[in-house]
């Protein structure tokens, strides 16, 4: 249990580090500045330290640490109410980026420094989780330094599974994204780590459940057993269509792309009231026009029957 220990230390520090710099950021810097580089920067870097780690602890833990997938599945969930409450809003994700871009959330300058942001920090995670592996303070890390030179694939399954596989995941996460997006924080983000850990307890055997290219990109692109053209298509392509399917479904347009509904028919919440005449009693009117008299020193004014009505109508 001491490597379990030290990990659940490197998460508390690695969460503390990003949320004194998220701090200091948004104090120091422009709010759009902080926004757009140093909030995803941040976020980014504490994702993907705190992946590395868990990954680590999923694949030495059954045989080197005595537990098992129990554990690592509750630390995942943990770990991303954490990220859900101290993230601030950011995404650290580019397919998050992309959607907000696409449903006309969010600028193309602001998207792409988001995204830039994000494969910085998802790499300088890499790197500082490396070199906290360096120290070999237990013996699974020990382990984990020697093998992390020589990792494999996340990839056990064939391609083009892998990409149906990451174009699934990406699709639900998208879509409870969409449909949870403007509810209150308390509610949206322990469904959101639900799903995220469902989605890593069936897909993560096959493709390592990413659904995200800036932290598959930083985590397992640098690893034997595939090229690059076929993480691309998997960790890219993937999502990006699992994504782009989310927001048809859920809007039934694009609205970056095109503003025709093609699901679902627009009708106005708003309905014009229909106006009815009011019939007015004959003395009522005759009191009305001779006050309207008095204070005008005169005027016209006219009594018409409607038809149909049990009195007549001012005109």
């Amino acid at each position: 249990m001491a490597g379990l220990n030290v990990s659940f230390a490197f998460f508390v520090s690695i969460v503390a580090i990003c949320e004194v710099v998220r701090q200091i950021s948004k104090r120091f810097i422009p709010l759009g500045v902080y926004r757009c580089l140093a909030k995803e920067l941040a976020s980014s870097l504490q994702l993907c330290a705190c992946c590395l780690e868990l990954r680590m602890l999923v694949e030495l833990g059954p045989w080197g640490g005595g537990f098992g997938p129990d554990v690592t599945l509750t630390l995942l969930f943990l770990l991303f109410l954490v990220h859900g409450f101290s993230f601030g809003g950011a995404s650290a994700n580019p397919m998050v980026c992309l959607q907000e871009f696409l449903i006309m959330e969010s600028s193309f300058v602001a998207t792409t420094v988001k995204i830039l942001a994000q494969f910085a920090g998802m790499e300088a995670g890499r790197i500082f989780t490396k070199l906290f592996w360096s120290w070999e303070l237990t013996e699974l890390h020990l382990i984990q330094n020697l093998m992390a030179f020589d990792c494999s694939s996340s990839i056990q399954t064939s391609l083009s599974q892998g990409i149906y596989v990451e174009g699934g995941c990406s699709f639900f996460f998208h879509l409870v994204a969409l449909k949870f997006q403007h509810s209150r924080v308390l509610y949206r983000v322990p469904v959101v780590a639900l799903l995220v850990t469902v989605l890593a307890y069936t897909a993560g055997l096959s493709t390592g459940a990413f659904y995200n290219p800036a932290l598959a990109t930083a985590v397992t692109f640098h690893c034997s057993g595939n090229n690059l053209q076929e993480y691309i298509q998997v960790y890219w392509l993937g999502p990006l269509t699992g994504m782009l399917i989310a927001v048809l479904l859920f809007q039934g347009n694009i609205p970056r792309l095109f503003q025709k509904n093609l699901l679902y028919n627009q009708r106005s919440k708003y309905k014009t009231p229909k106006v009815k005449a009011v019939s007015v009693p004959a003395a009522v009117v005759k009191r009305i026009g001779k006050s309207i008299e008095k204070k005008n020193g005169g005027g016209n004014y006219s009594v018409v029957e409607a038809e149909g009505s049990p009195g007549p109508h001012l005109s």
